[in-house]
């Protein structure tokens, strides 16, 4: 089959799952107000971080009285400070579905070494029962698997009255998706997800219950200086008002401030929604009218609107060893690339062959819709050039 070259490509071809793709209209003269040569102890540093802070509160809806702080080390700092600070008080259930959930697990396991701990797993494309989390335990979960495009349906499976915390990794949830902040205790997302802002900041939310657990409670184990929340046993208010731990670069702070001011302008978390919702609809609308695709996650209910992870059903593809399969997608990808037509949509190296295509709020649905006809494009190329060589 033949299908001819699209004449036209995306006008943003980014569609990586992080760093996400910038917001509509981004220029870097945006930033030219940027707090740069000064310290973030100064007066301007401390007021933008202060700034962002509140903004994030405002964009995320985050009740008044949960804390935000601006952590090191993205996401992944964001939750390790929470694993670290706040586990081993009591057992603790662990959800995994895909490699980053996999990734906390192996940490809690293997590095805090705790032994009360209940594992539910799912492959890829599936979710744990979550009605076997019991309310007494601690749990740790992604609520959007990013490599395998698999989220919570919902907070429902989380008790109103449990006992143990929720410690919730949102980073390609926030944002994009509606977060149940009553069911909540530690929220963790990175600037460079959803908003498309730059790499190496985390934000840590806590419900009070984390920060009572906080105060209450001291792990067995040291705990490195970037990860300490408290002083003298009580939490430590400056992190939560932009005294960050360690110095942040105030360029991608005007940089997040920039993001968050777009999400304010376009009408907020709600709009924000709509357009994940909106680019996540363009792929199932082509996937309903192209028989050799499909999504990984079966349940709609589970899909993800923003990492949306796909898979190929042709029988000529999907006969092949995973090896072969990888390498398919990879030429496919690769076609596309150098075309200028679309980057970084490839699958997450640890899950399935396939595709994994970005649908936050950043992205354009216009966009893609362009990107899936040069999908089509590039895979009856790379399909005529695997029959060419068997």
């Amino acid at each position: 089959m033949t299908v001819a070259k699209p004449a036209s490509r995306p006008n943003v071809p980014h569609f990586s799952s992080g760093p996400c793709a910038k917001r509509p209209g981004w220029n870097a003269q945006n930033l030219k107000d940027a707090a740069l040569g000064r310290s973030h102890r100064a007066k301007v540093g401390k007021t933008k971080l202060k700034l962002a802070i509140d903004l994030t509160r405002e964009v995320l809806e985050v009740p008044a009285d949960y804390r935000i702080g601006i952590v090191p080390a993205s996401d992944t700092g964001a939750v390790e400070m929470a694993l670290w600070s706040l586990l081993g008080a009591r057992p603790v259930t662990t959800l995994a579905w895909e490699s980053f959930g996999e990734g906390w697990v192996s940490d809690i396991v293997k590095e805090l070494k705790l032994k009360d701990v209940t594992k539910l797993n799912a492959a890829y494309g599936e979710i744990p029962d979550l009605s076997k989390v019991d309310p007494k335990s601690d749990v740790v979960f992604t609520w959007n698997g990013t490599t395998s495009g698999v989220r919570v349906p919902n907070a429902d499976w989380i008790s109103a009255t449990r006992e143990g915390l929720t410690i919730c990794d949102a980073t390609s949830a926030a944002f994009a998706q509606p977060l149940d902040w009553a069911k909540l205790d530690v929220v963790t997302f990175s600037w460079q997800k959803a908003l498309g802002g730059e790499a190496a900041h985390g934000m840590l939310i806590l419900s009070p219950r984390a920060v009572e657990r906080l105060e209450t409670y001291k792990p067995a184990w040291p705990l490195p200086k970037i990860f300490r929340m408290t002083k003298g046993g009580k939490i430590n208010e400056g992190i939560f008002v932009g005294e960050t731990i360690n110095t942040p670069s105030m360029l991608c702070v005007e940089d997040y401030l920039d993001a968050l001011n777009w999400a304010k302008s376009i009408g907020g978390l709600k709009a924000l929604i709509a357009r994940a919702d909106a680019n996540t609809k363009v792929l199932a609308d082509w996937k309903a009218k192209t028989p050799w695709i499909d999504f990984l996650a079966k349940d709609a209910a589970i899909r993800s609107n923003t990492s949306v992870c796909l898979k190929f059903t042709d029988p000529a593809i999907t006969s092949l060893s995973d090896d072969a399969q990888a390498e398919f997608s990879k030429k496919l990808v690769a076609l596309i690339e150098k075309e200028g037509a679309g980057y970084d949509f490839a699958y997450y190296r640890d899950a399935p062959a396939g595709l994994r295509i970005w649908c936050g709020a950043t992205v354009e649905a216009k966009d893609v819709e362009i990107l899936t006809q040069w999908i089509d494009w590039a895979f009856a190329e790379t399909k005529a050039q695997l029959a060419k060589a068997a």
